[in-house]
């Protein structure tokens, strides 16, 4: 009889080999909610995503809105959309520095203790940051808005538009917490996250439509650059105009990005956590 009490209580106590798809999808959005209160608690956290809209906007409207498109206003409705790109771009490396700061503070190591997906550490880290991210579209769309920027199409077409980006956002992140399990230290990871994000964002259409002007091998680059393929989604989807095959392209590499970045994610989380 105490054998098998014995027996049934390690039974209870051990974790489960296997986790389900429903628990992995709860344990992920627990900790994402984690994150959130983090951010509660330390609002400081948001002010680099709550000031860096405002200062990119201004200096860009007004230092290339008359030598790009005549005037400011016309320059507006061709800028934002792609500052939309770029913001989304760039909130994801805070994504990173927070992660490896949670690894050298041993957080992660907790959470390997715990019985929960393996994943869900990741994921609802990367979750969590979606407050960042709306964050950033909100601030900047408000202050284009006040600034002269009108959508040119229907509703759908803009929450369309904003839904899309999510999505590259979502698959970016990936990127930012390679680099996070990467980098040594924090003060490393934004070092780190400007060698993908410069390149991508500066050598695209997100700051001038036309990008016939330049030299052929940037122009080239350009063309297959996923930033400008998500920023011509956007300024089809916000301003109007043919869509065409952006959409496509863009959601082609949000797969495979997320494809190739998350396993390898995974195996570095397992060797580093």
């Amino acid at each position: 009889m105490t054998t098998t009490t014995m027996a049934g209580t390690v039974a209870d106590v051990l974790p489960p080999t296997r986790i389900s798809a429903r628990r992995t999808v709860r344990h992920s959005l627990t900790l994402a909610w984690r994150n959130i209160a983090q951010l509660r608690h330390s609002p400081e956290k948001l002010l680099d995503v709550t000031l860096m809209p405002l200062v990119f906007l201004t200096l860009f409207l007004y230092v290339f809105g008359g030598a790009v498109a005549g005037n400011t206003h016309a320059y507006l409705q061709q800028l934002l959309p792609g500052l939309v790109a770029q913001m989304a771009m760039f909130s994801t490396m805070g994504l990173g520095t927070a992660l490896n700061e949670d690894l050298r503070k041993g957080v992660f190591d907790r959470f390997r203790s715990l019985p929960i997906a393996r994943s869900a550490p990741l994921v609802g880290t990367v979750l969590g940051d979606t407050v960042r991210f709306l964050t950033v579209m909100v601030i900047l769309t408000a202050a284009g808005t006040a600034m002269g920027f009108r959508f040119g199409s229907d509703p759908l077409r803009v929450l369309a538009g904003f839904g899309l980006v999510y999505v590259f956002y979502l698959a970016f992140s990936w990127i930012s917490v390679m680099v996070g399990l990467l980098a040594p230290s924090p003060e490393t990871v934004q070092g780190l996250a400007f060698l993908f994000v410069m390149p991508l964002t500066f050598g695209s259409s997100v700051f001038v439509a036309d990008t016939s002007t330049m030299p052929g091998w940037l122009e080239a680059w350009t063309k297959v650059n996923p930033v400008s393929h998500l920023t011509d989604s956007l300024r089809a989807l916000l301003v109007g105009g043919p869509v065409g095959n952006h959409v496509w392209f863009t959601l082609a590499w949000a797969i495979g990005i997320v494809t190739v970045t998350f396993p390898i994610a995974m195996v570095m989380y397992k060797r580093r956590a």
